[in-house]
């Protein structure tokens, strides 16, 4: 029970981090039908940002600060000079363009920065655990869980809340019969991409206290999670993302556990092997219908 408890800890810790990234993901593929590959570079702006912080000798509060304002500042940016000369382009156009963009942001920190990987030290309470029973857990994932719920309560209030949020839903549903019915089509994407770079900004301050280095495709693998997040959850849907995110995560954790030390590296491989078979009996996704129905 005691390692039950931990493992459960462990993939809601991870998932966490992977449904932050799948939101914002699903939010601009829900609005424009585009596949962001440069999403991952969104975590790895914010992460530079706050190794750059940091070299400056700022506390580590500004530095979260940092990089939170950096990458919902670079989403802006993103969008505006990047894709927004694009709208209306076909999928396949979109898509080039933000692997292009993804490869540029990595060349450009290898390039200008440096091409290895930079230490950036956190606080020493991130490694501090709590006995909880059995189990050990690290304040690092109670800060991570912490944070995300709030996030995520704190998104949907806007969402439902506020006028710009419901017409961001709008866009999500019918992005064309929202434009007809008046809802501003630039300030809608702005604020999406604004909104996705903030929740990656917020998801690398937690890969960095875990790993305790940036790198510059430090944002790739995070992003592949994120993408097969929000396939799992179905594509489209906002609530599904999330979903989706804390199920890889919960998947990789599984398999972690449960391999044998001789095939713990084949871990990705059987979970991915695990959600072709759920896409295989559900390949619309686990809440698309129910998002499709509403």
């Amino acid at each position: 029970m005691t390692e039950v408890v931990q493992q459960v800890v462990n993939a809601l810790s991870l998932g966490s981090t992977y449904a932050l990234l799948a939101l914002g993901l699903a939010m601009v593929l829900a609005i424009l039908g585009m596949v962001n590959f440069a999403h991952g570079e969104l975590l790895t702006l914010g992460a530079y940002a706050m190794y750059g912080a940091y070299k400056l000798g700022l506390p580590f509060g500004v530095q979260v600060v940092v990089a939170l304002a950096a990458a919902g500042a670079a989403g802006v940016a993103m969008e505006r000079v990047a894709f927004r000369p694009l709208r209306g382009a076909g999928f396949a156009t979109l898509l080039f363009a933000s692997f292009a963009l993804s490869v540029v942001i990595q060349n450009s920190l290898r390039a200008f920065v440096s091409p290895r990987q930079l230490a950036l030290p956190v606080p020493s309470f991130f490694d501090d655990v709590i006995h909880v029973g059995g189990a050990t857990i690290g304040w690092l994932q109670i800060i991570t869980m912490a944070s995300t719920a709030l996030a995520l309560i704190g998104l949907s209030i806007f969402l439902r809340r506020t006028t710009q949020g419901l017409g961001m839903l709008a866009a999500a549903q019918d992005f064309q019969i929202a434009r007809l019915v008046g809802v501003p089509a630039n300030r809608v994407i702005a604020t999406a991409f604004g909104i996705s770079g903030l929740l990656a900004g917020l998801a690398s301050i937690f890969d960095v206290a875990r790993v305790g280095t940036v790198s510059p495709s430090m944002g790739f693998q995070p992003v592949i999670a994120a993408l097969i997040g929000t396939v799992i959850g179905g594509v489209g849907s906002l609530t599904g993302a999330v979903v989706g995110g804390f199920i890889y995560g919960a998947l990789q954790v599984a398999f972690d556990a449960a391999l044998p030390t001789g095939l713990a590296s084949y871990a990705p491989a059987f979970s991915l092997a695990l959600v072709i078979a759920i896409l295989y009996f559900r390949p619309q996704g686990i809440l698309q219908q129910a998002a499709e129905e509403r």
